[in-house]
C-alpha cells in the first residue's frame, strides 16, 4: 500500500517571548506532516525542529524529501521503517519522529484505536504535567505564575546571572513545587553553589546544570546528595543512557531529539534497566507534537508537556492538561483533528 507525503511549516506564536539561558524566541516554525494511503486515511506527525541540534523548518522539509523515497510499502512495518530512517537521516531527529508519529497515527486509524490502547497503556498512569515559566523579570514571573494557576508543578528556567532573584520572585508568588532547568548554563562552581539555594527554595529536581559533555561535572553534583540531577541536552537516544547512567539520577525524553516513538519507548526500558528518573519533555509545539509524546506519558515519572499551552495559535486538539492531569484522547490513533 503507497503512501502519499505532504508536508507544510506552520508557524506558532507563543504567548510571551519564551527565554531560556541560550535566548528565546516569539514565533516557532513547525512542520506538519501528512501521510495518506491508497484508502484516503491520513495519519498526522509535527516536526519540531530546534536550532540547537541543528534543524530548522527548512532542513525538516529537505530531510522529508530524502526521506520520502524511504516510506514503508505497510504502515504496519514501523520497526524496519524507523530503522531505514535513522539510516537515511541520522541528524534529523524532529523530520523522523513527525514521519514516526504519522506512521504510527495511521497505524491506530486503521485498526480503529487509540495509540495509548495498542501499547497497553493506562492513561490514568500518566502524571501530572508541569508549566514552564521562561526567564523574564521579577514582574513577569509572577504574572506568568497566576496564569499557571490551573498546574500543580512548575518548572523554572535559570541559567542566569540573576537566578536567585528569578527564584524569589516564582516563590513570592506561590508554593507550589517547583523543578528547575538551566539548559546547560552553568559552570561547575555556580551549579555548586546553586545547589543548596535550590534546596531552600523547595526545588524537587534540577535538570541539566552543566555543558552536555561535562559528565564528570554532572557526576560531582550528584555525589553532593542535595537535589536529584536530570539530563536533557546530554541524553539523546538510548545508546547514551548507559554512558550518563552512573552520572545522574534521571533523564528527560524528547522525540524531537531521539527521533521516533518507538526510540522513546526504548529509552524508557533502558533507563528503568539502570533505575533512573524517566522524564517526557517537549519543545514549543501544537497539540499534535504534545500528543505523540503524552501517549507513552503513562510510563514516565515526570512531565513537561506544557509546549502547546505556551503558544497563543494552536491550530489542533488533542491531548488536554486539566489541573495539571494529562488527558489523552480516545480517538483512533493519535486522537487529534484541526481546531
Amino acid at each position: 500500500m503507497s503512501l502519499a507525503l505532504a508536508a507544510e511549516i506552520v508557524t506558532l506564536q507563543t504567548k510571551h517571548r519564551f527565554v531560556i539561558a541560550r535566548g528565546g524566541e516569539e514565533d516557532y516554525r513547525v512542520v506538519w506532516v501528512r501521510l495518506a494511503d491508497s484508502d484516503g486515511l491520513e495519519g498526522w506527525g509535527e516536526a519540531d525542529p530546534s536550532k540547537y541540534y541543528g534543524e530548522t523548518a527548512e532542513t525538516v522539509l529537505a530531510a522529508l524529501k530524502r526521506l520520502e523515497p524511504h516510506l514503508p510499502g505497510d504502515a504496519f512495518d514501523l520497526e524496519v521503517a524507523e530503522a531505514r530512517f535513522s539510516q537515511v537521516a541520522p541528524k534529523d531527529g524532529a523530520a523522523r519522529a513527525a514521519l514516526s508519529a504519522a506512521l504510527h497515527d495511521l497505524v491506530g486509524k486503521r485498526v480503529g484505536q487509540p495509540l495509548w490502547r495498542l501499547w497497553g497503556l493506562d492513561p490514568s498512569k500518566a502524571p501530572c504535567s508541569s508549566f514552564t515559566i521562561g526567564i523574564a523579570t521579577p514582574d513577569k514571573i509572577r504574572d506568568k505564575v497566576l496564569e499557571a494557576a490551573q498546574y500543580p508543578i512548575l518548572k523554572i528556567k535559570l541559567g542566569t546571572d540573576r537566578d536567585e532573584q528569578i527564584l524569589r520572585a516564582v516563590r513570592d508568588a506561590t508554593d507550589k513545587p517547583i523543578r528547575v532547568d538551566a539548559n546547560a548554563g552553568w559552570s561547575r562552581q555556580r551549579a555548586m553553589q546553586m545547589l543548596p539555594v535550590l534546596k531552600e527554595y523547595g526545588v524537587e529536581f534540577v535538570e541539566q546544570p552543566l555543558p552536555p559533555q561535562d559528565l564528570d561535572g554532572l557526576a560531582a553534583l550528584r555525589r553532593q546528595g542535595v537535589l536529584p540531577v536530570v539530563v536533557d541536552e546530554s541524553c539523546i537516544v538510548s545508546a547514551d543512557i548507559p554512558r550518563v547512567a552512573g552520572a545522574v539520577d534521571g533523564i528527560n525524553i524528547k522525540l524531537a531529539k531521539c527521533g521516533s516513538l518507538r526510540e522513546a519507548l526504548r529509552m524508557v526500558a533502558t533507563a528503568r534497566a539502570h533505575a533512573m528518573l524517566v522524564m517526557v519533555g517537549c519543545m514549543i509545539e501544537s497539540s499534535l507534537g504534545i500528543t505523540a509524546a503524552a501517549h507513552f506519558a503513562p510510563l514516565v515519572d515526570a512531565a513537561d508537556l506544557d509546549g502547546a499551552a505556551l503558544t497563543a495559535n494552536d491550530p489542533f486538539a488533542g491531548a488536554t492538561i486539566d489541573g495539571g492531569r494529562i488527558r489523552l484522547p480516545t480517538g483512533p490513533g493519535l486522537g487529534v483533528r484541526r481546531r
